[in-house]
C-alpha cells in the first residue's frame, strides 16, 4: 500500500521487495566490525608481546650497566592495558596502543600495495605508538613539554605490519606482504626507538629567551631554563593523513 492507502500494484501482480535493512547492517557488520575485532585482537597481543620484549630488554641494559655506573638507571613503567614506559637515563619512551581501528587515503603508506588491494580487510590497521619524552616533564608534571612521535606500527588482521617513524628507526622493506610480527622485530622497534631517543640531544635556550619568568611558571615549578629536543627527520615527507574516525596522527 501507499502511503496514500491506495494499492501499488494490480491484484496479483508481481511486486519488488523493499530492501531490508536489517540484512544490509548484517553485511556491514559481518564484513567490517567482525574483521576490525580480529585487528583488534591481534593489535592487543602485538602490543602484549611488545611489553614483554621491553622488559627483557630492560633487564639485559641494567645488568650491563651496574657494573659500570649503578646510577644510570634503565627502568619498565607499566601503566595500563595500552600504555608502558621505557625510562632511561633523561629520556622517556612512550608506547601507547590505540584503541580504534582505522584506515588511510589509497596513496598513503601501504594502501597502493597489491597486497592491500587484493583484500578489502588488509585496509584496516591497528596502531601502535612510540613518543620520545624528557624524563623529567613527566617527573615534574611540566605540561607544556612537547613530545616526539618516533615511530607508529600498523597491524593488521593478518598479523603483517608496516612501520613507519624516523629516520633513525630501521625500518624494513615495508612491503607487507613480507613483514610478519616476531619477537625479533618488535625488539628491533624498541632498540631503534632507544636509539633514536638517546641521539635526540637536548638544546639550550638562547639568553633572550629565559630574561623573564613569570609567577605562574614559578608557582607551577616549572624549569623555564630548561632545554628541548631538536626533534626528529622522518624518513618519509608525507605529512600525516586524518584516519576514519576523523583524527590525525
Amino acid at each position: 500500500m501507499a502511503t496514500n492507502q491506495a494499492p501499488t500494484a494490480a491484484p496479483g501482480s508481481p511486486v519488488e521487495a523493499p530492501a531490508d535493512r536489517l540484512d544490509q547492517i548484517f553485511e556491514g557488520l559481518k564484513q567490517k566490525s567482525i574483521a576490525k575485532q580480529a585487528i583488534f585482537r591481534n593489535t592487543g597481543a602485538a602490543f602484549d608481546l611488545l611489553r614483554k620484549v621491553s622488559q627483557e630488554l630492560v633487564v639485559e641494559l641494567s645488568r650491563k650497566l651496574s657494573p659500570v655506573d649503578s646510577s644510570v638507571l634503565v627502568e619498565y613503567r607499566p601503566v595500563s592495558d595500552m600504555e608502558f614506559h621505557i625510562k632511561f637515563s633523561g629520556d622517556l619512551l612512550v608506547f601507547v596502543m590505540h584503541s580504534n581501528i582505522v584506515t588511510f587515503p589509497d596513496d598513503y603508506g601501504p594502501m597502493p600495495s597489491k597486497y592491500v588491494e587484493q583484500d578489502f580487510r588488509r585496509r584496516f590497521f591497528g596502531h601502535i605508538m612510540a613518543y620520545n619524552f624528557m624524563a623529567d616533564s613527566i617527573k615534574y608534571q611540566r605540561l607544556n613539554d612537547p613530545g616526539y612521535l618516533v615511530g607508529r606500527l600498523l597491524i593488521n588482521i593478518e598479523n603483517h605490519y608496516f612501520l613507519e617513524g624516523v629516520q633513525q628507526l630501521e625500518l624494513p622493506d615495508n612491503d607487507m606482504a613480507d613483514n610478519f610480527l616476531t619477537p625479533d622485530m618488535l625488539r628491533l622497534f624498541v632498540e631503534s626507538a632507544m636509539i633514536a631517543a638517546v641521539n635526540n640531544d637536548l638544546i639550550a635556550p638562547p639568553m633572550q629567551d629565559i630574561q623573564k619568568i613569570t609567577v605562574k611558571q614559578k608557582l607551577e615549578n616549572q624549569q623555564v631554563s630548561r632545554g628541548s629536543k631538536v626533534g626528529f627527520s622522518f624518513s618519509s615527507e608525507q605529512k600525516p593523513q586524518p584516519s576514519i574516525d576523523g583524527l590525525v596522527y
